[in-house]
């Protein structure tokens, strides 16, 4: 990492507000662009209704441009938005604040649940990028900083960000647990964290990662150290809030666990999952292994970013994207083990950083990683716009 903070000035949040507002404005409008034009680049599939939410149908041109991330998850995201939770049905696998912010939004805006979740996930993504470009920079460089936002932006599953799910807003309120815990201001690190694991239950690892940052920036003498573990554990809150909703109003306090099984997940080892894997990606009893080999090749990217940079990292930061990584590898749907992770693996930020920061070294070629992941994503776009199974 770079010389410390205290050695030269110290940053400010809104420092990088050119290079994130010129970084965000070009990734949007590009996909703008590019969901005009995706309609027919592909055979479309057929799409996938949810209970009480009709998917959109295919639109070409300007018409669909608004509608073209409707797709897959992002519909249970504004049913829930719209009529809330029903028992039974699947909907309760979906943490609650994305759509209920989108809620609050579309009442806001006269009822438009569609326009409300995407505003709510774009002006996360745009604070995602300010938050990580300021964290970074006390971390590493502004240079750094600079790469890691367009690596981040560009990344191949990077619509995500940009359409109506929860990605968005969880990378922002981790961003800024993290951020609130290295300035010390626990409390707010505290609410940044609940809220981040009532927006995905994947927040979770973010609680052992604080009380590892608790540990780490604790000096003897100044200031108490169990306040600040406390602080940590407090993440905990947001998923224990969830349940307990469950339990309050049906009955059933498990029923977001119980969810699961509509998605056929099952518990394995971590490296058993990644053995499947890569033998489907390879074409193991697989006619056609085209869905394995974007997982394995997206998921393969974090994956090596995060082992590559174990000795980059400070242990909060590797704590948090090795439990990212662990969770959803520990719970697979088996006939397709990755599933979801493209998506899952874009919000370990400290992935990008290493990706960065060995770019800024002249490790990896900048240009090669630029052109990949734009290729990437523009190719999943597409994909994903057309009723592909990329979610």
């Amino acid at each position: 990492m770079s010389e410390p903070e205290t050695q030269r000035a110290r940053p400010r949040l809104l420092d990088g507000l050119w290079p994130c507002l010129i970084t965000f404005l070009a990734v949007r409008i590009g996909l703008l662009v590019l969901s005009a034009l995706a309609v027919g680049l592909f055979p479309a599939r057929d799409a996938v209704n949810v209970p009480g939410w009709i998917a959109p149908p295919l639109a070409h041109g300007w018409h669909g441009i608004f509608s073209a991330f409707e797709r897959q998850d992002a519909l249970w995201f504004l049913r829930i938005a719209t009529t809330g939770y029903v028992p039974g049905d699947g909907s309760a696998a979906f943490f609650p604040l994305f759509p209920l912010v989108a809620r609050v939004v579309s009442f806001l805006a006269g009822g438009r649940p569609l326009l409300a979740a995407i505003a709510v996930s774009n002006a996360s993504f745009f604070g995602s990028l300010l938050v990580l470009y300021d964290l970074t920079v006390r971390e590493f460089s502004a240079p750094v900083a600079r790469r890691t936002i367009l690596y981040l932006a560009i990344f191949p599953t990077a619509f995500f960000f940009f359409a109506p799910y929860s990605e968005s807003l969880f990378l922002l309120l981790s961003l800024v647990a993290f951020r609130e815990a290295r300035g010390d201001r626990w409390a707010t690190a505290a609410i940044a964290g609940a809220l981040a694991a009532l927006t995905r239950s994947i927040g979770i690892v973010l609680a052992p990662a604080l009380i590892v940052m608790a540990f780490e920036r604790h000096r003897p003498g100044v200031g108490d150290l169990w306040p600040r573990v406390v602080a940590g554990a407090a993440v905990l809150v947001g998923p224990l809030a969830y349940l307990g909703w469950w339990l309050i109003a049906h009955g059933d306090a498990l029923a977001p666990i119980h969810a699961q099984a509509n998605w056929q997940r099952e518990a394995a080892f971590p490296i058993l999952t990644l053995w499947n894997a890569l033998s489907f990606a390879m074409g193991d009893g697989i006619q056609d292994p085209a869905y394995w080999i974007i997982d394995a090749l997206v998921v393969g990217v974090v994956i090596v970013a995060v082992v590559a940079g174990w000795r980059r990292l400070s242990p909060p930061y590797l704590v948090y994207a090795v439990g990212s990584l662990l969770l959803p590898l520990s719970y697979p749907f088996p006939p397709r083990p990755l599933l979801s992770m493209p998506r899952f693996v874009a919000v370990i930020f400290p992935a990008f950083w290493v990706m960065a920061d060995a770019s800024e070294r002249r490790r990896i070629p900048h240009s090669a990683v630029v052109a990949t992941f734009a290729a990437g994503l523009g190719l999943l776009t597409v994909l994903f716009v057309n009723w592909w199974y990329i979610f």
